[in-house]
């Protein structure tokens, strides 16, 4: 039975299940933070889906990242799917955790975590997604108004975990930043000249701005700004390659083919990332650099999913086709003059 109670004993073996996409799990980097915090001696799994560990990993909350493919679960053959849930669930059984917090709170990762045996469950309540009853903790009903950070931060009300930081945190590691140093120089781009990202894809079409008002908005950051333009394509970009290669200018620096991490690495070397509302742009936030994001949605939406910090700006429209590159261009440039004329340099030894 769902009781209304705070969690007293120490849990020693925590599982955490955060089963978001890439930007929802760079969101609750904030809770994880809280979770590792409040239980430092505690072993730490935190179970996500396999594109989004490496940002588990980076966060250094985690003793152990439990990679799942959810797509290949909810979408592959039955037969390889239901072999694959029965072994996770046993796999999940016998680490024998004393407590499970599900972040996200989805049908699934309720089940997962009844069917964990842990003797106390504290689940997000989402009404309509969750199973709440599965839970033993009653946590506050999620409030649809507040930013997701804090939602995820409300989830850990019953450990006694209220009014910590919430402004999402990674390091890049030594490697990755050496790697993507090395891409810069081969580029010629490693120099003086501020670092202007650009990132425009999207998951779905309606959150991309037009590629040409990117290209323009390139243009006049080159021209009037002495940047240097750095294009990010994912894998969800393969299908537009060509055509960006072909509308922004020769000097314009096209990164593909990253992994997570050294995306992160080449985002904290930016003066500036101007985006459409992906996870690559949380991502970036994470690690510092200052992000304009271009948002096509009801004027609740950035205080919903906006990237958190105050060097951060949004500009939005009910439709991205109402933005127009002069505007852009006014707020980029402004965001450019507040961080200086040099790009952000870590510390290497490339």
């Amino acid at each position: 039975m769902m009781q209304d109670m705070h969690v007293s004993q120490d849990p020693r073996n925590i599982l955490v299940l955060d089963f978001g996409q890439l930007g929802d799990v760079v969101l609750s980097l904030p809770a994880l933070a809280a979770i590792r915090g409040r239980f430092p001696q505690a072993r730490i799994t935190v179970a996500t889906g396999s594109a989004a560990a490496p940002v588990v990993e980076l966060s250094g909350s985690a003793d152990l990242t439990m990679p799942v493919d959810r797509v290949a679960l909810r979408d592959g053959p039955k037969l390889r799917a239901i072999g694959s849930l029965v072994r996770l669930v046993g796999d999940v059984r016998r680490a024998r955790y004393d407590l499970v917090i599900d972040l996200h709170s989805l049908s699934e990762s309720n089940l997962l975590g009844y069917l964990s045996g842990a003797p106390v469950r504290i689940f997000a309540q989402r009404g309509g997604r969750s199973l709440d009853f599965l839970a033993t903790v009653r946590t506050p009903w999620e409030d649809r108004g507040e930013h997701i950070v804090d939602r995820y931060l409300d989830v850990l009300a019953p450990l006694g975990i209220a009014g910590g930081p919430r402004v999402p945190r990674l390091r890049t590691r030594r490697e990755d930043d050496e790697a993507v140093q090395r891409m810069l120089r081969e580029r010629d781009a490693a120099g003086e000249q501020p670092l202007v990202g650009l990132f425009p894809g999207a998951g779905w079409p309606h959150k991309r701005w037009p590629l040409e008002r990117f290209a323009d908005l390139a243009s006049r950051l080159e021209n009037n700004d002495g940047a240097r333009m750095v294009l990010f394509l994912g894998p969800e970009e393969d299908a537009m390659a060509r055509q960006v290669r072909a509308a922004f200018s020769s000097s314009a620096v096209v990164l593909e083919g990253l992994t997570l991490s050294q995306l992160a690495s080449a985002a904290a070397r930016l003066a500036l990332l101007v985006s459409n509302d992906t996870g690559p742009m949380h991502l970036a936030a994470a690690v510092g650099t200052p992000i304009l994001l271009l948002l096509g949605a009801p004027t609740r939406g950035p205080y919903w999913f906006g990237p958190v910090g105050e060097h951060h700006r949004v500009i939005t429209r009910p439709s991205l086709l109402q933005i127009t590159v002069a505007e852009v261009y006014g707020v980029a440039h402004s965001m450019l003059q507040a961080v200086g004329r040099s790009p952000r340099q870590l510390a290497q030894n490339a």
